[in-house]
């Protein structure tokens, strides 16, 4: 299948005028169910007549996925949809366009090379020692909430590694603000009533006292960050320099420096993104080990042979093919991001279908990722499809859980190695396993989270 066609233009299937009141009330309820069942009705590739000029397409096959992506990427926007996202982040990484991105990723790319990344890695394992101890003194059979401890972990980790800060303090604050910012987000992509009203003077009601915390919250660490490196100044060394030094010490061709704003928004943008991506693939990870104890065995004799009871070193992530074929395939059934939505600037056609300039495209890697023409036995967890010569003949975007073209997640190297050094340490020390009723359900806000948070029983090795 290609993505785009020539010849007579066809219409796609999908659900007539007449069903979208109740489309949109399964969506505000279950915005992924709602999609699994527009897939499973309609196919690969759906037209849902929201507005008459301004349908939303639902791009399920890879081919699709590239066509957005990367072959049309530059007709492909971020979708409005983001704009509750954007009262939150601003115009950070993820959620600014045009020249403004260009601009800050030319900033920070540099930042996330390998070369600069593999030198986080001692910081990484020193933060997961510290987290692990915490479970040290506890018994066999206690219940450990482990979706909250791979947040505070993550969260310390990008605090460290970015910001040269200790979060610990204020982890526990900060990542629930960020649970805040996903669901008010959440909530008002499926009502965008709910966005204006602070300008209309709703400033006592529940929500937006709510949602005002969760901004504070955030916007006081942020501050207190800035202040202290503002205080402390940048690095010596440039080679040891981080995120913040590198942001502080912007310069734009007019020869101004970044604006308050803009550098909170930055900051805001990886403290959210950067540990809730992570905690998300670290969660899943563990209660699929736990739901699959032969890949989990497995695990257990690559970590002990490969490391022999040593903490991981950056030589060693090439050796340790099947913790991250077990990463991979946490990430193709859970992706963190379970959708990413586009808005067409000028007409475009997919697969032979005209996309009106002005639609929405959502491209889910959550359907993407299970699409019978890329993965034998799509609803399996088996890692072994990502173990090295695997994937021969398999569409190269059938796998996108950072993402793919200019506007793939900038800090994939990173998170691959945090998760990496993340898994075996755990691995090493505990085994956790499924709680009475533990099966969690999926709640799909800006990530896909286990609804509920996720408890699991600790063992020790």
């Amino acid at each position: 299948m290609t993505a785009t066609t020539t010849g007579r233009p066809r219409r796609a299937a999908g659900p007539p005028p007449r069903e979208v009141p109740q489309l949109l009330a399964a969506i505000g309820r279950d915005p992924l169910t709602a999609a699994v069942g527009l897939y499973r009705r309609y196919g690969d590739l759906v037209r849902v007549p929201l507005l008459p000029r301004r349908p939303l397409f639902l791009l399920c096959h890879p081919a699709h996925a590239e066509h957005v992506l990367v072959s049309r990427q530059d007709n492909y926007r971020k979708a409005a949809t983001y704009r509750p996202l954007r009262v939150f982040l601003g115009d950070g990484l993820v959620t600014s366009e045009g020249e403004l991105w260009e601009r800050q990723r030319r900033l920070i790319q540099p930042l996330f090379s390998h070369r600069r990344v593999s030198g986080f890695l001692p910081g990484m394992v020193g933060t997961i020692r510290r987290t692990l101890q915490e479970w040290d003194g506890r018994p066999d059979g206690a219940l450990v909430h482990v979706s909250e401890t791979m947040s505070l972990l993550t969260l310390t980790i990008v605090g460290e590694a970015l910001f040269g800060a200790d979060l610990r303090g204020v982890g526990a604050r900060v990542s629930a603000a960020v649970t805040g910012m996903q669901d008010f987000a959440t909530t008002a992509m499926r009502n965008p009533l709910l966005l204006p009203a602070p300008r209309l003077g709703l400033r006592t009601t529940p929500g937006y006292r709510a949602w005002r915390g969760t901004v504070e919250a955030v916007d006081e660490v942020v501050d207190q960050l800035a202040a202290e490196r503002r205080r402390a100044g940048p690095a010596a060394d440039t080679g040891s320099q981080d995120l913040l030094d590198a942001l502080l010490q912007a310069r734009y061709e007019d020869g101004s420096a970044i604006g308050p704003r803009q550098l909170r928004d930055e900051i805001v943008t990886f403290l959210m993104a950067g540990h809730e991506t992570s905690a998300t693939v670290l969660t899943w990870t563990c209660y699929l080990l736990a739901a699959h104890p032969s890949a989990r065995r497995r695990l257990e004799e690559e970590v002990d042979t490969v490391l022999a009871g040593r903490e991981p070193e950056f030589a060693d992530l090439d050796r340790l093919v099947w913790t991250k074929a077990v990463l991979s395939e946490a990430m193709r059934l859970y992706p963190p991001f379970w959708t990413l939505e586009r808005d067409a600037l000028d007409d475009d056609e997919i697969d032979g279908v005209p996309v009106p300039a002005g639609s929405t495209v959502a491209v889910p890697p959550y359907l993407v990722h299970r699409h019978p023409a890329a993965w034998d036995n799509p609803e399996g967890f088996d890692p072994s499809r990502f173990l090295p010569g695997a994937g021969t003949g398999r569409p190269r975007h059938a796998f996108i859980p950072f993402g793919s073209g200019r506007r793939g997640c900038v800090g994939n190297v990173f998170a691959l190695l945090e998760t990496v050094a993340a898994v075996t340490m755990l691995t090493q020390r505990f085994r956790l396993d499924l709680a009475p009723g533990g099966v969690p359900r999926l709640q799909p806000t800006v990530t896909l989270r286990p609804r509920g948070g996720l408890r699991m029983v600790l063992r020790h090795r």
